[in-house]
């Protein structure tokens, strides 16, 4: 058996979840402060690309209320099962299982794009981000929290992650400008990329 699975996670699915959904994460993920300075009004449509097993899923439809739409995406259906189970019946959430270049979401749909720790496990990130720009609507927004370019005491070996500088190149030849840039994550960066709110040919 491989030692990871195709998506670079390891085979025990679980228990990688179990560590994801760890109360001790907030201490250094600081989900309460992503989400205030990203202000996300009630009734938006927001992407969890990567979810996991809701661990911002959850905290995104609190603040979208249930006039708005979350879209948990992750490719490995396991996942996504686990995610619905602790949904309890949540109505404002729904599971989308992706490709390793698609995250299979409607095109034009999302007001924000919400991509934490994930990008370095996609197979073809520029791809997968040219796709993820198309989702967004005109003036929609891509924050993306990865791990910082050094090492940290947690997180995938450096030869693993991705310069936040690099992630930026991709995202403004997915059409996309950065907007911000927030410094207050202990092991990771955080930048904010907008699609432009006119679109050529209307």
């Amino acid at each position: 058996m491989a030692a990871r699975s195709r998506h670079g996670n390891p085979p025990e699915l679980r228990r990688l979840m179990r560590r994801q959904l760890a109360t001790t994460r907030a201490r250094w993920q600081r989900p309460d402060r992503v989400l205030r300075v990203l202000r996300l009004r009630r009734g938006a449509v927001v992407a969890d690309v990567g979810s996991g097993p809701g661990y911002f899923t959850t905290r995104l439809a609190r603040a979208v209320g249930p006039r708005g739409r979350v879209y948990a995406v992750d490719p490995e259906p396991e996942v996504l099962t686990a995610l619905v189970k602790r949904l309890d019946g949540a109505g404002n959430v729904t599971p989308v299982l992706s490709r390793d270049d698609d995250p299979m979401l409607p095109p034009a749909s999302c007001d924000l794009a919400l991509f934490v720790n994930a990008y370095h496990h996609v197979a073809d990130g520029p791809a997968f981000v040219q796709r993820l720009a198309r989702c967004l609507k005109p003036g929609g927004r891509l924050a993306a929290i990865d791990w910082a370019y050094r090492e940290t005491p947690m997180g995938p070996p450096l030869r693993r992650r991705i310069p936040p500088e690099k992630f930026v190149g991709i995202g403004r030849r997915a059409g996309l400008v950065p907007v911000a840039r927030h410094e207050f994550l202990p092991y990771q960066y955080f930048v904010v990329l907008r699609r432009a709110r006119s679109v050529r040919g209307r």
